[in-house]
């Protein structure tokens, strides 16, 4: 009899804790869950863009069942594919995308799954990688402005959301590689390398004529200090000749004789001098001062 009262209340407790797994559910912070009722939705909980309400929820057993998706940024690692660029390099692009489920009831009408909406989107992305980066140069997505053209596929892409209704948004796009094939690489490389020396050449060829500029202006203004420092100069030694010769003639004004001693003197001084041999005529004036003190013969 204890035994089939075992029974009956361990039945009992089954059934209970089967109507409370109907009846409760729990949504987490990091979730957001679609109620449907009969494949159906009819309400979120928890849902982005609104104040957070995470905790037990109720719902009707049997007839409404719970579909969790996630509140936070998801990431989907795109397949590496070769894309063609607009000067017919084929480079191999590895790249993924963030995004965020932000209406949870479009998502599920569009999608059901997460699983396959990333398919879906995978193909998506896929095509708009295609476009934009077959728009542009080979050397541009290498080396170039990645971001912007990253830029470009984020918009399309949340574009293509929004009209498909897909109830997500794209918050970032990243391209992780970017690579030639190992057969193209070397000419590519080799163009890049040649482009880099024509402009090295270039700004060589700027710098030499920049160089002659400044030397031809520099001797010119070298030129014009000397024309001017020699201008100076003769101005000056002018100048000086003439208080020279002024104090030569009051000198002789004073004492001519003593004038002409002294300039004897100094042509004795400045001729009469090493091994120079003179042929003079005996009655020379070159030598009076030397015979007589009066100097003249």
């Amino acid at each position: 009899m204890n035994q089939n009262k075992l029974f009956l209340f361990g039945g009992v407790a089954a059934v209970a804790l089967i109507l409370v797994s109907q009846v409760f559910y729990t949504t987490r912070e990091d979730k957001q869950s679609l109620v449907l009722r009969f494949g159906e939705p009819v309400r979120t909980e928890n849902a982005f863009g609104v104040e957070e309400d995470a905790g037990l929820k109720f719902k009707v057993p049997f007839i409404e069942e719970v579909t969790h998706y996630d509140r936070k940024n998801l990431v989907l690692d795109l397949r590496a594919q070769p894309i063609l660029a607009s000067d017919q390099e084929r480079l191999l692009v590895d790249a993924f995308i963030r995004y965020r489920i932000t209406d949870v009831r479009s998502f599920y009408e569009a999608f059901a799954t997460r699983s396959r909406a990333e398919i879906q989107l995978g193909n998506v992305l896929d095509s708009l990688i295609r476009d934009v980066l077959g728009s542009v140069e080979s050397q541009e997505i290498i080396s170039g402005q990645r971001v912007d053209l990253m830029n470009a596929i984020e918009t399309r892409a949340n574009a293509r959301a929004t009209a498909g209704k897909f109830g997500l948004v794209i918050e970032d796009v990243r391209i992780k590689r970017a690579d030639l094939p190992q057969e193209n690489a070397d000419r590519v490389f080799e163009r890049m390398a040649a482009d880099r020396q024509e402009q090295s050449a270039e700004k060589r060829g700027e710098g030499e004529r920049s160089k002659r500029t400044i030397t031809a202006q520099a001797d010119k203004e070298v030129e014009i200090l000397l024309a001017n420092a020699r201008r100076d100069s003769e101005i000056i030694r002018g100048e000086g000749d003439q208080k020279r010769n002024a104090i030569y003639a009051e000198a002789y004004n004073k004492d001519p004789e003593f004038f002409a001693f002294y300039r004897s003197m100094q042509a004795y001084e400045k001729g009469l001098i090493g091994s120079t041999t003179y042929v003079l005529s005996p009655d020379s004036d070159f030598l009076g001062y030397l015979d007589s003190q009066g100097g003249r013969r």
